[in-house]
């Protein structure tokens, strides 16, 4: 088993390789060009349309445009944006934000085009259940329901990883931490299971329980609330913390553009970073967190109501700007102004990655930043298990399409087992368990980059007709208004 785990890890650095960032980048660098830079002309029109001031009531479908931009975002928001973040800046320098910047931005047209495809190619039963991703728009606008398959079986591992398991054990491992300290509990161990993170999962899996098995419609009446709650909790502590230092924020501004280009090798006895390194780290720490081009997103915003495709994909380019160049960029400044690059401080941050890098910078600045990220994570991990429920939900009922009365059985079953496996991968260790749905959900992105290429002449033919119409829609609602 351990040869076996070694493998697999080797296998999942090879998907996560330079191939994989190379396709989505440049996906993303051809669909930015082919919109003519749709993520800049329609920015503040994409804002307006989460005000529900453009929805129409006689609309099909299930939730509403905000509804799905909290639901694709309690998916994507999770241990990227605290851990993810720490790990491009310590292994790629401060360098390594700007490229976050970069994946981001070209990630905004990715997401457009996803989820506009998702919505057009879209299914809605005789109960208005609606069911929608790449899975989709392959077998329907491409003819190639094989390849729709074999996303829909990747996605459904991956939610059991990365979706699941994966993050209850990111939930109960810093709780655990946190009552062992307080003095709370010991923990029995029972069979190499520690029973209180297997507690931890239980309560965890009674919550989450409660929310999904009620369907898309609990699951986006959640996330409106919670995901807005978590990313402006997170972002205000944050810029609080930035306050405190203020006197480090137009340095460490400076030295991530400096960094970026390689102007700074060395300074102030400061080891350099290597403009390949900074790219590398900023970019593929960048597509992990707002997972553009991935095709999970697209599942979720398929659900808004609306008639009008290209708005939900207008509503999904705010994704990667919300999760990266906003909640990632704050934990990277408050690393950065920390003095996590000044030598003075080596000792302070040695041997220290991820999460635990994020919370000794957080606790640097203020004596309670800690916290931040302890709660932080709680709610990120959470959310991201609540997402991407869904995710496997939709691709269980893609896998039964043909039959409808097995895909409800089907999908009720998967419900309860995602339920029943979030104590197990609370309480056990899961070396083996990332990396397999880490390589699932690499996979996902090569049937999803195809889709995109090869449709990205009907998405940018969609795009000129809503253009073309947009002046009268415009002036009819300025009328109601």
């Amino acid at each position: 088993m351990e040869q076996f785990s070694k493998y697999v890890e080797i296998a999942s650095g090879y998907v996560w390789g330079y191939f994989l960032m190379f396709m989505i980048v440049g996906t993303g660098i051809w669909l930015t060009y082919k919109m003519r830079l749709v993520q800049i002309r329609f920015f503040t029109h994409a804002w307006s349309l989460i005000t529900g001031k453009w929805d129409k009531p006689e609309d099909k479908g299930e939730i509403t445009h905000f509804q799905a931009l909290s639901t694709a975002l309690a998916a994507t928001v999770g241990t990227g944006n605290i851990a993810g973040v720490a790990t491009a800046v310590a292994c790629g320098g401060p360098g390594a934000v700007f490229w976050m910047w970069v994946s981001a931005f070209i990630g905004m047209c990715t997401k457009f085009v996803e989820c506009l495809l998702s919505m057009k190619y879209r299914e809605i039963d005789s109960d208005g259940e609606v069911s929608g991703g790449p899975m989709f728009y392959l077998r329907d606008g491409l003819k190639m329901p094989r390849l729709g398959m074999l996303f829909a079986i990747f996605a459904f591992i991956a939610s059991f990883g990365i979706g699941n398991m994966v993050q209850a054990n990111s939930v109960a491992a810093p709780l655990h931490t946190y009552l062992t300290e307080s003095g709370l509990t010991a923990g029995p161990n029972i069979g190499g299971i520690d029973m209180v993170r297997f507690g931890i999962g239980v309560v965890i899996a009674f919550l989450v329980g409660i929310v999904i098995l009620g369907g898309i419609k609990r699951i986006a009446s959640f996330a409106d609330k919670v995901v807005p709650l978590m990313a402006f909790g997170y972002v205000a502590a944050s810029l609080y913390i930035l306050f405190v230092q203020r006197e480090n924020l137009i340095p460490a501004i400076k030295m991530i553009f400096s960094s970026a280009f390689g102007l700074r090798e060395a300074a102030g006895g400061m080891l350099g970073f290597g403009v390949a390194q900074a790219m590398r780290w900023g970019i593929a720490r960048g597509l992990f967190s707002n997972e553009a081009g991935l095709g999970s997103a697209p599942i979720a915003h398929a659900a808004a109501k609306t008639s009008e495709p290209v708005r939900e994909g207008m509503v999904a380019l705010l994704e990667p700007f919300i999760d990266t160049i906003v909640i990632c960029t704050m934990t990277a400044l408050v690393i950065i102004t920390s003095g996590y690059f000044d030598p003075a401080n080596a000792a302070l941050f040695a041997g220290l990655k991820g999460a635990e890098l994020t919370a000794a910078a957080f606790r640097h600045n203020v004596v309670w930043g800690h916290h931040v990220v302890s709660i932080g994570l709680i709610f990120f991990t959470f959310s991201t298990m609540i997402g991407w429920s869904y995710y496997g939900d939709r691709s269980v009922r893609y896998m039964f399409d043909d039959n409808p009365k097995r895909a409800k059985k089907a999908v009720f079953a998967y419900r309860l087992v995602y339920v029943l496996l979030i104590p197990v991968g609370a309480a056990v260790p899961l070396e083996l368990i990332w990396n397999l749905s880490d390589i699932a959900n690499g996979l996902m992105a090569f049937p999803n980059l195809i889709a995109l290429i090869l449709l990205s002449g009907v998405a940018s033919g969609m795009l000129r007709d809503y253009e073309a119409r947009y002046p009268q829609m415009h002036a009819s609602l300025q009328k109601k208004t």
